[in-house]
């Protein structure tokens, strides 16, 4: 009895040492998700924000950090408090989630698979003069194959805090350089809307780390090992921790616009050239070495953005087969590693070389869009059914002021939803 009872002290003495450690590490699956949420588009949109209106929509920023942190905590709280991944949950709610998810993750891989790869070769070609995008896409494609193909997910994990690390010291850095106007950025936190600014105003706040990538939290809390509510500060502390680090790197890449191109009335390209755009304007202003280090950074982004893809989301799809297949949520077969996991990192990687040589076919570009721009609303709502009926244990379901945030933020994707929909067709 007593050894019964000094084991069972040691074990919690050892499980609070370890959460102790854990909380005061910023490696963890909050930061991957934020990073991979946050690619060479996201880059864009608010540097373009930035070159247009200044520092008016530094608020929405703000804003949308908060909607990620609320939207993936949900995630995260629904994940440890069941033990169940998000699919689960959504099938929990009814054959009907697959009808969305099947289409979305089918074409979106194809397409994402194409555009993320690009990315990171458009910012290698920038960075060595002369040489194919073509080629470095597809050398960057190969690179998150061989690197997620193991299944190492302790390895994918601090590669992604390193292109973090790197994304956040260079694009801070080089925005600090510039000294952005205090007062103007003061004004900024002011909530206001200029005109023709409306939609900015939503992809901004819906564009900080927003994309499937939010659901595949809960998939890598798994990965961590942090399975039950045991983990719950830990994970709340992660999500907050990681999601204020990205936006705090977008809030540097709208300072970047507001300051080098909007006050000098320049514009850029509203694709991923305007971050090659950016680079030059930085060369002729700070000189070489700070437009290098700039497209290091814009390559950490890309890459690590790649890179969070081709792990989560094949994470997820093998999760959905396993359920098609009525398989255990713990089998291997199922997990990191696993032969579905590898099915969907080959979709993600090679069939999209083919678009990146013969190009996007429009009907693609088109689907991709519009089943893109549907998930989000798909997430806010059925994470507000799921954390508030018996999908959850009572304690750990939505309290008013939780409800009411999930509420208008899924009103807020939904309107950004039909928006989308209306520009695509």
């Amino acid at each position: 009895m007593s050894q019964t009872s000094e084991s069972s002290s040691a074990r919690h003495d050892t499980e609070t040492t370890d959460q102790a450690r854990v909380k005061w590490t910023l490696v963890g699956p909050g930061l991957v998700a934020a990073a991979t949420g946050v690619g060479a588009a996201d880059l864009v949109a608010t540097m373009i924000a930035g070159q247009r209106f200044g520092y008016a929509l530094l608020w929405a920023v703000i804003i949308g950090t908060v909607m990620k942190i609320v939207l993936v905590e949900g995630v995260g709280r629904y994940s440890l408090a069941t033990g169940n991944t998000m699919f689960h949950g959504w099938r929990e709610l009814g054959r009907w989630t697959s009808w969305h998810f099947v289409p979305y993750i089918v074409i979106w891989g194809l397409v994402y698979g194409a555009a993320s790869m690009s990315g990171a070769g458009l910012a290698l070609s920038a960075l060595f003069p002369g040489t194919s995008l073509e080629m470095w896409a597809i050398v960057s494609g190969i690179a998150c194959f061989a690197l997620t193909w193991l299944g190492q997910y302790q390895l994918f994990e601090k590669l992604s805090a390193i292109l973090v690390g790197i994304m956040f010291v260079t694009v801070v850095g080089i925005a600090a350089i510039t000294a952005p106007n205090l007062p103007e950025v003061i004004a900024g936190l002011v909530p206001r809307i200029p005109d023709g600014s409306f939609v900015y105003v939503l992809s901004i706040a819906g564009g900080v780390g927003g994309t499937i990538t939010l659901a595949a939290y809960g998939y890598w809390l798994r990965e961590k090992e942090w399975y039950t509510p045991k983990w719950m500060k830990v994970m709340r502390m992660d999500n907050a921790v990681a999601y204020a680090v990205t936006g705090i790197f977008v809030l540097a890449t709208l300072a970047l616009g507001a300051e080098l191109l909007y006050s000098a009335n320049v514009a850029v390209s509203d694709n991923d050239q305007g971050l090659v755009d950016m680079s030059d304007v930085l060369a002729e202003r700070y000189g070489t070495f700070i437009s290098k280090l700039f497209i290091v950074g814009f390559f950490s982004a890309a890459f690590s953005s790649c890179l969070g893809v081709w792990n989560g989301v094949s994470l997820m799809f093998a999760d959905y087969i396993g359920h098609l297949k009525k398989i255990p949520q713990d089998d291997p077969r199922t997990s990191t590693g696993g032969k579905y996991y590898r099915a969907y990192l080959i979709w993600l990687t090679f069939p999209p070389m083919l678009l990146l040589l013969l190009g996007k076919p429009t009907g693609l570009i088109i689907a991709y869009g519009v089943l893109g721009a549907l998930f989000m609303p798909f997430l806010g709502l059925t994470l507000l059914v799921l954390l508030n009926t018996k999908h959850t244990p009572k304690q750990w379901r939505n309290g008013w002021f939780v409800n009411t945030l999930m509420a208008i933020i899924s009103a807020a994707f939904v309107y950004l939803c039909v928006s989308q929909v209306a520009e695509v067709f």
